[in-house]
């Protein structure tokens, strides 16, 4: 059984495209984080699979690198599409695609299709469309304490779960210190993904990641789009943000009505043949 995949980063955020209409191989929680293994496999922050192929509809399966599966990514979802024009199954310029969190729209704006605007969907601070634990109420500079330590929490659901921190200074070792407990903290049924935040002017701000699933990441989408709305709802800047992560930058732009749009970059890295030997491993798991 030979398997090929393909190699992608946004900003620093990498994943593995599995093309099931390319291979033999069902994907299942144990192959998808042995895959994503930086030591026994490839090493992923998660893998991309699709395109699944309906009546007037393509759509994509979102794995995290511990097998578990995401409704949606920023980086992942401007990668597919990439992806998408790469493999010639997308000629079009603009068209939507369907993730387990939601119909996101697609616009190529070169040639090469590297560069992209993606409509995200609407953002959402209620509880339970994030989901937070407790009676509905939008989650707006609520105390919360993760590891012993109160913080001023916002969350937002951007099809996904978030909850956005503001701070003086941010880091990587202090987003980690802070998301091992929030991940699983008891607020959020379906765990959460953490961003915190330093707002640098009225249209800039800075983001340190700590994703469910995945642990730290250089660079997230959804994460971005998070906090850009966050910034903006707490009057902290304009609708228009440049968000600024350790892999790179996003322009984020919120609208009226609160749909959240999303302008980057990705790259091509490799086509992946496995051996045979992993390939049978993979196929036991």
């Amino acid at each position: 059984m030979k398997i090929t995949m393909e190699r992608y980063h946004g900003l620093g955020n990498d994943y593995l495209v599995y093309d099931p209409n390319k291979n033999e191989l069902q994907l299942n929680k144990e192959n998808a984080a042995m895959l994503c293994n930086r030591n026994m496999g490839l090493g992923s922050d998660g893998i991309l699979e699709g395109p699944f192929i309906g009546e007037n509809k393509m759509s994509l399966r979102i794995w995290n690198p511990d097998g578990s599966i995401a409704e949606k990514s920023g980086n992942g979802v401007r990668i597919f599409a990439k992806y998408l024009k790469d493999a010639g199954y997308v000629q079009k310029k603009n068209y939507k695609l369907v993730t387990d969190g939601g119909l996101v729209e697609i616009t190529y704006l070169n040639e090469d299709g590297s560069r992209l605007r993606v409509s995200m969907g609407k953002i959402s601070f209620w509880s339970d469309e994030v989901p937070v634990v407790g009676e509905r109420r939008e989650v707006i500079n609520e105390d919360m304490v993760f590891g012993r330590t109160l913080y001023p929490v916002t969350c937002v659901s951007v099809g996904n779960p978030h909850c956005v921190i503001p701070m003086r200074e941010i880091s990587k070792p202090l987003v980690c210190k802070i998301g091992n407990y929030s991940e699983v903290a008891r607020y959020f049924p379906d765990r959460i993904n953490t961003e915190i935040m330093k707002v640098v002017d009225e249209s800039h701000v800075e983001i340190e990641t700590f994703e469910r699933g995945a642990g730290y990441t250089m660079a997230t989408g959804t994460g971005a789009c998070a906090a850009a709305a966050v910034a903006y709802k707490l009057g902290m800047t304009g609708n228009k943000i440049i968000v600024h992560m350790p892999g790179g930058d996003l322009q984020v732009e919120i609208d009226e009505d609160w749909n959240v749009y999303m302008t980057g970059e990705v790259f091509y890295v490799a086509k992946i043949t496995l051996s045979s030997e992993f390939s049978e491993k993979l196929r036991t798991l």
